[in-house]
Parts: C-alpha cells; structure tokens; sequence
C-alpha cells in the first residue's frame, strides 16, 4: 500500500495517484516476463554417471571340460541261469562281490539220478555195437555165399536190411548217452564269462528249476559311467574322449567316453554319456560318482573373468547399447580358462563392460574410455 504526501503535507490529486499505480503495474509485468523467460530455457543433457572401459565379444578357441554326474553301471552284465531244472543245489561256490573265471563251477546240482541214467545208455550203446557187430559179420558172410551161388538175393537183402537196422539201432543209443551225458554236465553250473559277479539268487538246498537266473556277472568287470549331459553340451561330446571319473569315497579313475545316447530326456533335458572306466578299482554298479570330460579346443564367446558380476548368485554381465546405456544380461559360463571366461548367453559382437561394472546399475548412461577385443593367444591354455 502506497501513502502519497504532497508538498507542505496535502493529499496528492487523483491524477498523481493513477499515474503511480501505472508505473507499479509496468514493474510487475516486467519481472513476470523475466520469470517466462527462464522457465522456458532448454534443458542441458544428463551426463554420463561413470567411464568404463569395454570388449567386443568374439568367438575364440578355448579348453573345454564338461562336468557331469550320474550312476556306475555294468558294461554289460551277464545272467547265469539253469538249464535243466527239478534238481538240488549240492553246493554254490560264488558269493557277490566275487570275481570269477569263465568255466568256474558256481553251483553243483544234484546228480545221482541222471547219471543212473546216463549209465543205463551207456550199456545200451554197448549193446546195439555188439549187435551191429554181428550183423556186419552175417553181411559178410552171406555176400560171399551169394557171390558163390549158394545164397538167394532174396537171403542177402535180408542181412543187409539187419545190418542196417543194427547201425540205426546203435546211433539212436548213442544220441541218448549224449543226451544224458549233457544233462550230466549241465548239473554243474558254470560261469560263461570272466567278470564279478554283482548278484546271487541261489541257496545251498534250494531246488533249482530249469531257466531260473541263480546269477548275474559284470562281464570282464568292466564298469561305465552313466553321466547325465545337459542337452547343450552333447553335441560337444564325442566317442574316445578323455575323463576323469570320481567319487568322494573311492577317489578318481580314468575313463573314455564310449558313446553318446542319441536320446535326450523331455523332462530333464539331459542326455547320457557312458564312459568306460579304466579299470574297476574300488566301484561298483550302483555308485553315484563325477565326471570331468575333456572336449579339447572348442570355440566358444569369451570374455575376461573380470567382467562378469553376480547378481541373486546368478553370473551376467553389462552390455552398453548404441545409446551408451548398459543392460544387465544373465550367462551361462561353459568354461573356465586363466582369466578368461566361455559364456552362453551372449552374441559376437556385443560390447560388454569391463572395467568400473562393479559400480553400475540398469539403465545407466556410461562414458566409454576404451574398446578392444580379446586375441586368442591371451585364451590359450
């Protein structure tokens, strides 16, 4: 509010009052024009929050090893069964966990019987040669009387259809030893192949019948790992591959791989890789065990180790975009080589952060200082 005094203290005249308010009026409107001029002022770009330095992604030849778990199995396993049945287990020689020889007798049956069998063909074979020996003699004897004229054809045909007779006779005698004699031999049940043998149906008293499996033999002791393979890593395995199989109980043997499954499981999206074990040591069919496969040289993406980040215990790196911000991309590691890393995950090409990713966060815009590509003689082993 404006007081206004005139000369000697009089009150001004209404003209002197309006042309004060008109002078206030133009001030203010002046200082509004200033404050539209301000807030209309272009804004200044936001600047980068860091500088980084970065590498191109690019395909490089790296050291693979293929981890893997799975079951120690038989290379393949034999059953030992009976062949003639009804009879009793005299003795078993062989327990599990034993290691046998091909043509050891694991179990003896009961033979009495069949070999009073066998003893009784045995004299019937003897009859019908002494038979056929009298018949041959009767066939001589009447070729010559009837080269002489004194037999009818009518007398030697008879003597030679006895001979004939007493042949038969004599080979239908011994195909019955020999079937007894085989069944003889089957009592005593033997091992078919080397190998251990991991499974003991059979007691000592038991009747045996025929076709019954009393054993099963790991053929030659051999044992092979059944290593589960994630489905993106069986291409990369092949037939004659080194490994290294181990156990926490056991230890560690050799291995190679003797083939790959062509078949991958729809619910796991794991395939198999047997691996034959080099010797048997201290497993046996049933263990869980480990697996290290060494695929050689193989080409994967590589990046150094040190641009990798965890975030929820889960591997990613940054990757700045053609506008300089940079994306949190989650990686598989496939290999680990020095300070390198082979990652799935990511594209040839991609530009991702090395030095100053510990202190970034999504979105951020970066100051790149630096940008090279790995060579591959920094990736070999």
């Amino acid at each position: 509010m404006f007081v206004l005094h005139g000369i000697n203290g009089r009150r001004p005249g209404l003209s002197a009052l309006v042309l004060v308010l008109g002078v206030s009026a133009i001030a203010l409107a002046g200082c509004d024009g200033k404050g539209d001029k301000k807030s209309k002022a272009p804004k200044s770009a936001p600047s980068a929050s860091a500088t980084v330095s970065v590498i191109v992604v690019s395909s490089q030849p790296i050291a693979r090893e293929i981890n893997a778990t799975g079951t120690i199995s038989p290379w393949e396993e034999v059953p030992v069964g009976a062949e003639t049945g009804g009879l009793t287990a005299l003795a078993v020689n062989a327990e599990e966990g034993q290691v046998v020889q091909a043509g050891q007798v694991l179990v003896k049956l009961n033979d009495t019987l069949i070999s009073a069998q066998l003893r009784q063909q045995e004299a019937s074979v003897a009859s019908a040669k002494a038979t056929l020996a009298e018949a041959n003699a009767a066939l001589n004897r009447a070729r010559e009387l009837q080269a002489k004229g004194y037999l009818s054809q009518a007398g030697l045909d008879t003597a030679t259809t006895r001979q004939a007779t007493a042949a038969a006779n004599l080979a239908a005698a011994e195909a019955g030893r020999g079937e007894t004699a085989a069944r003889v031999a089957q009592t005593a049940i033997r091992a078919p192949v080397s190998g251990l043998i991991s499974r003991r149906s059979v007691t000592k008293g038991q009747i045996v019948s025929a076709g019954s499996e009393l054993f099963r033999i790991v053929r030659d002791s051999r044992l092979e790992l059944d290593a589960e393979i994630p489905e993106t890593d069986l291409a990369t395995v092949k037939a004659g591959m080194p490994a290294r199989v181990y156990s926490d109980k056991v230890g560690e043997m050799t291995g190679r791989v003797r083939l790959v499954t062509s078949e991958v499981n729809p619910t796991s999206r794991l395939g198999t890789a047997r691996i034959a074990l080099s010797t048997m040591g201290g497993f046996r069919p049933g263990m869980f065990a480990r697996a290290t496969i060494d695929a050689g040289d193989q080409p994967a993406l590589v990046v150094p180790s040190e641009s990798v980040l965890y975030r929820e215990n889960k591997p990613g790196v940054f990757v700045v975009d053609a506008a300089r911000k940079v994306h949190f991309r989650r990686i598989t590691i496939l290999a680990t080589t020095g300070d390198r890393i082979a990652a799935a995950g990511l594209t040839a090409g991609d530009r991702v952060v090395v030095e100053g990713a510990g202190f970034l966060g999504e979105g951020d815009l970066v100051r790149v200082s630096g940008e090279k590509t790995l060579s591959p003689a920094t990736t070999a082993r």
